[in-house]
């Protein structure tokens, strides 16, 4: 029998991202307000439909400079102010995920320092960036008094998973120092695993694992007092992707 494309039900593709970063000492996701229905009014995770000419990585790519002006990091570039980590995540296919047709998500994670106030685009009505847990809150009120409802779409489960998978992957790569700037202090790096895992982290202790881990960091000569006392160290991202000893994560 030949093969008959219209023996099968169309179904759309998207891609959803979990953008994450670390605002006032807090792990913090890129959160939109849908201007349009399905679910118009709610808080969603920034993504859109991909289009016939791209594959997934540039439909990702594309989204992300869209929503927040950033590049994909080139790893061959070791410094670039405005690159960000972003891997694919994991893929959604529920049935009765969106109402409107069958659609099937390839959600992606990005990464980056912390991050200006971003600016709604597409069918996005408003955009913010919100505490992770507030986001992950099924009912109650936010930081800003408003009531919080869940994200549209099936996007809390997408966050949650891009959440753990940040948590997980800091432990044994050299992914925290995705969320810095290109020179960074130790005091810096660690408030960004504090942040990400939710827990105190001893300071020394902490100093002499990432200090004492090959590869991890690379002393770039300056110092620098933006923390304010004496003058810090400053560092950039050594050459590791993976560490070794690993960064065990706190039992909380």
């Amino acid at each position: 029998m030949p093969y008959d494309p219209s023996a099968f039900p169309p179904f759309a593709v998207t891609v959803d991202l979990v953008v994450l970063t670390v605002r006032r000492h807090s792990l913090c996701a890129l959160a939109v307000r849908r201007g349009e229905a399905p679910y118009q009014g709610r808080w969603a995770l920034p993504g859109g439909f991909v289009r016939a000419d791209e594959d997934l990585a540039q439909a990702a790519a594309r989204e992300l400079a869209e929503e927040t002006g950033l590049c994909v990091h080139d790893p061959a570039v070791p410094v670039q102010d405005n690159g960000a980590h972003l891997e694919q995540l994991a893929t959604y296919g529920d049935p009765k995920r969106d109402p409107r047709m069958r659609v099937v998500s390839v959600a992606h994670l990005a990464l980056a320092p912390d991050l200006p106030a971003p600016r709604a685009g597409g069918d996005a009505s408003n955009a913010r960036w919100a505490p992770v847990e507030e986001l992950l809150e099924q009912a109650g009120y936010g930081r800003d008094g408003e009531p919080v409802a869940p994200l549209a779409f099936d996007h809390a489960q997408i966050l949650a998973d891009g959440v753990e998978r940040a948590r997980s992957k800091i432990e044994y790569s050299s992914l925290a120092t995705a969320f810095c700037p290109p020179e960074f202090t130790v005091g810096e790096l660690r408030r960004v695993y504090e942040a990400v895992w939710g827990v105190a982290l001893d300071p020394r202790n902490f100093h002499r694992k990432v200090t004492g881990t090959p590869g991890f960091l690379v002393p770039t000569g300056g110092t620098t007092t933006r923390q304010g006392g004496r003058p810090a160290q400053l560092f950039r991202a050594g050459g590791a992707t993976l560490l070794n000893p690993p960064m065990l994560r706190p039992e909380v």
